[in-house]
């Protein structure tokens, strides 16, 4: 081959690289949440970790459990910090790492929304789950979900045929299924999802009709 054919095959690879860059700027800009995927790749664990309070120390080492209040406990949710955090007497004792419903952001309205509800629950019931390690059963549809969805409804939000959902509660992963809390993969339909040693270790500290706070 020529220099003066390598020379013009070196300009069109440094052209088409050029485009490449220009295209994948213009999407950056446009979609800046990217960074937040791009990163993950190597220090998924670390960041998800990262703000998670007491994380490294066992709910036993810092709740007296033989002397232990259920009603004293409360369970604060964040969504939009990937985060729940148990109260007790009030105070934070310790947060989780969680995911969420398949569209993690909005508020719950309807049966399929794939959407985590927001507001004031409580437990209504606790299990033994054969997928998800434990099931803590939620009180959804409250009142304050009723008029929700009504108010929806009318804006047109919701069709007369949709329902508005049900059986949300807070449980596990299937068995080696850790790497969706890690990687922060919003698999389930509406759930909260914690690791397998997270809900185990929360579920021995609630009764029915503890609360639960679900946040933005």
């Amino acid at each position: 081959m020529s220099q003066e054919k390598v020379k013009r095959r070196s300009l069109q690879i440094l052209g088409s690289l050029a485009l490449l860059a220009s295209l994948l700027g213009v999407y950056t800009i446009a979609n800046p949440e990217i960074f937040n995927h791009l990163s993950c790749f190597t220090d998924c664990d670390a960041r998800a970790a990262s703000d998670l309070l007491n994380k490294d120390k066992a709910i036993a080492s810092l709740i007296d459990l033989k002397k232990l209040d259920k009603k004293a406990i409360a369970i604060v949710l964040e969504k939009s910090k990937y985060r729940l955090t148990i109260y007790y007497q009030k105070k934070p004792i310790k947060a989780y790492a969680i995911v969420l419903g398949g569209n993690p952001k909005d508020d719950k309205l309807r049966q399929g929304d794939k959407r985590t509800p927001e507001g004031m629950f409580h437990v209504q019931d606790l299990y033994y789950h054969s997928e998800w390690s434990k099931f803590i059963l939620l009180d959804y549809p409250t009142q304050d979900s009723w008029s929700k969805f009504s108010q929806a409804k009318a804006r047109g939000e919701v069709k007369a045929y949709d329902g508005i959902g049900g059986e949300i509660g807070i449980h596990g992963v299937e068995k080696g299924q850790d790497w969706l809390i890690d990687r922060k993969i919003n698999w389930t339909l509406g759930c909260i999802s914690l690791k397998n040693k997270d809900v185990d270790e929360i579920y021995p500290l609630l009764q029915r009709g503890a609360t639960i706070e679900i946040l933005h």
